[in-house]
């Protein structure tokens, strides 16, 4: 065991010995019933590396003393996964530790289903992505799914304590001299990965020589930083965990954080996703802004085009900028409301037919058909503008646009199109309904 890193080393035996996740494992929490009654089923447990999914699937086969056995579904084969079966069709139940299950093929999965109905395998699988986009459903609907959530520092603080102090499986037998500052450190260093954290800790005590005279191995900061040397940052770009960075992103604009939105603006900079930055960047300012402040939608466009230029690290400067504008200008959402509800009106058959004084008029036969009749061309009349209907007949009167007054500029958009709306209703009225009035 001693040849083992510490993380495997310091693995939890029972679920009391599970560091976070309290929310699964907790008294009362659905993983710690299910242990409690002896009534298990076979789940999935996703979440970021290093955040115990190994750890649970171990403390649950330690605290009802199953046989268990941990296979990797990229890696091992049908082989393997018969072999687990034979176990436990010979002593009644094995818990599997499935690892990377959103990569088990189709011959393994349909080996496995009947063993997972008979109850002779107790499936634990264990992925980093989102089991509704990335498990074969006829999995999902035979196991529960279960995210595990990052630990916080003092979750990893709690852990690296035990190791310490662990005479058996920890570094308790090593004279070790560590301040707390320099333990919590660690734990805001890793980022919520616990392995990292770990196998850190062991590294540099063991690769620190211990003081001459007093034989005491004491770990300074500096120690610490050497042997973790980066950051652990969990950020897939093809993973759940991407997604969700950008949807915080562009939820803290629309809130107006800024400092929430820079923060994980520096997570996709970190990750080095620049095509997404860009993409979600021009978005946000039509989206969220939108007509409150046009101008910022095309000062976020040269933004990105010169971010796009310089590339990272430099890149991060003009991101930031337009972050930060985005976040502080006024916001609307009334042109994405304005257009979704115009295509809501066309998914839902209204349609209705182009009036024919609008009908294309540049092919042959089309003045015999009527098509044309009656356009009036606005810039024949003063002020460029006339009383005229535009909409089919079966949405005339229909109004998709609701200005907002948030801002200057829409506020007076707002107004001028109530306006234009209020004289070209009063127009048709009073002439009967596509007949032409001058405004």
């Amino acid at each position: 065991m001693a040849q083992q890193p510490l993380a495997w080393r310091m693995r939890p035996r029972t679920l009391d010995e599970v560091v976070g996740q309290q929310h699964l494992v907790g008294p009362g929490k659905i993983i710690n019933r299910m242990v409690v009654s002896k009534q298990l089923s076979s789940m999935i447990l996703y979440g970021p590396p290093g955040t115990g999914k190994t750890s649970i699937a171990s403390a649950i086969a330690g605290s009802t003393k199953y046989a268990f056995r941990k296979l990797n579904a990229a890696t091992d084969s049908k082989k393997d996964l018969q072999a687990v079966a034979a176990e436990g069709k010979m002593s009644g139940t094995v818990i599997l530790l499935l690892d990377e299950i959103h990569r088990l093929d189709k011959a393994k999965q349909d080996f496995l289903l009947p063993e997972l109905e008979s109850g002779r395998i107790v499936l634990i699988g264990a992925t980093t992505e989102n089991p509704y986009l990335s498990i074969n459903p006829a999995i999902r609907s035979r196991t529960q799914i279960f995210e595990v959530h990052p630990l916080t520092p003092a979750d990893i603080k709690i852990a690296l304590k035990r190791a310490l102090h662990d005479r058996e499986r920890g570094l308790g037998m090593l004279p070790i001299k560590i301040a707390e500052k320099t333990l919590s450190f660690v734990a805001e260093r890793t980022n919520g990965d616990l392995r990292s954290a770990l196998n850190g800790l062991e590294l540099a005590a063991k690769s620190t020589p211990a003081d001459k005279k007093t034989g005491v191995i004491k770990l300074s900061l500096q120690d610490l930083e050497d042997s973790i040397q980066k950051k652990s940052f969990s950020h897939d770009k093809d993973g759940d965990a991407h997604y969700d960075v950008i949807s915080a992103l562009q939820k803290s604009i629309r809130g107006s954080d800024t400092d929430a939105a820079l923060h994980y603006l520096a997570r996709l900079v970190t990750a080095g996703d620049l095509p997404i930055i860009i993409r979600r960047l021009m978005v946000i300012a039509y989206e969220d802004i939108g007509l409150a402040n046009p101008a910022a939608a095309a000062r976020t466009i040269t933004a990105c085009q010169a971010a796009e230029r310089l590339g990272f690290p430099e890149a991060r400067i003009p991101l930031a900028d337009a972050v930060i504008e985005l976040c502080v200008s006024p916001k609307s959402n009334s042109g994405i409301m304005a257009i979704d509800a115009a295509l809501a009106d066309i998914r839902e058959g209204h349609a209705g037919r182009i009036p024919t004084h609008l009908q294309d008029t540049h092919y042959q036969g089309a003045a015999k058909l009527g098509h044309g009749v009656g356009y009036q061309y606005p810039h024949d009349a003063p002020n460029d503008w006339l009383a005229q209907q535009y909409l089919p007949d079966t949405l005339a009167g229909k109004q998709y646009y609701q200005p907002k007054n948030n801002g200057k500029i829409e506020t007076a958009l707002g107004q001028q199109y109530y306006r234009l709306r209020q004289a070209q209703q009063a127009g048709l009225k009073t002439n009967h309904q596509g007949t032409a009035t001058q405004h």
